[in-house]
């Protein structure tokens, strides 16, 4: 499903965040990344999209070599992956539904599979009900949702989280997590750059810890292992 080789990472600036990391994931699995801050976490997830290129090594998404990837194919790529961020990146002027819709819009599916798919997720994220409301009349626990929602719209196989509670309060971060375990149930792997210390320790899922842009651990059910 998701593999790394001997993969290192040098920015223009010199700095190396990702120094010759191996890791398989398989299919189904539910990950949690952690480590320090500045450990290489962030770059770590954003190769696994293609938001950042590998300066040497391989990765493969789904059987898909990244680094031979062309720049025209990484949004068919990214629309096999969902991906979820930490500010929730809506679109300001549509509503929840066209927020979701749009992920369908633009691959050209016909208006009735995207009415019942989209009703489907916001079914799923439990905001059916606030389809026409605007991000703004949102809290941000209920703006994360239809994030989520974007994001497996499209049935992704993968999806890759960065920092998913963490403008969140811990009530709202709970409900969060129930909603990506049950997308994991349904055989969606899932990737999580986290700090939450509690979450992690709680629901005892497969924990990789970078350190220094290297793999420090790797655990089938591991702790999170950092004060937070």
């Amino acid at each position: 499903m998701i593999e790394m080789i001997d993969v290192y990472k040098t920015y223009p600036n010199g700095v190396l965040a990702v120094n010759g990391i191996n890791v398989k994931i398989n299919p189904g699995e539910f990950v949690y990344v952690v480590g320090p801050s500045g450990a290489g976490k962030s770059t770590f997830i954003k190769m696994m999209y293609r938001e950042e290129k590998p300066t040497k090594g391989t990765i493969r998404i789904n059987d898909i070599n990244l680094g031979k990837l062309k720049e025209s194919k990484v949004p068919l790529l990214r629309r096999n992956i969902g991906v979820v961020f930490q500010d929730f990146k809506l679109l300001p002027k549509l509503t929840v539904y066209e927020n979701v819709a749009f992920a369908l819009e633009v691959i050209e599916e016909s208006p009735k599979n995207i009415k019942r798919r989209v009703m489907d997720v916001l079914d799923l994220v439990r905001l059916k009900h606030k389809a026409r409301f605007l991000p703004d009349e949102l809290s941000g626990g209920e703006q994360q949702r239809v994030s989520i929602a974007r994001s497996i719209v499209n049935n992704p196989k993968v999806m890759i989280a960065d920092e998913p509670t963490g403008n969140l309060d811990p009530e709202t971060s709970w409900e969060i997590m129930n909603i990506f375990e049950e997308i994991n149930t349904r055989g969606t792997t899932i990737v999580m750059a986290t700090h939450n210390r509690e979450i992690v320790n709680t629901i005892r899922k497969r924990v990789i810890a970078i350190e220094n842009g290297k793999i420090a651990r790797d655990e089938v059910r591991g702790d999170y292992g950092y004060e937070s």
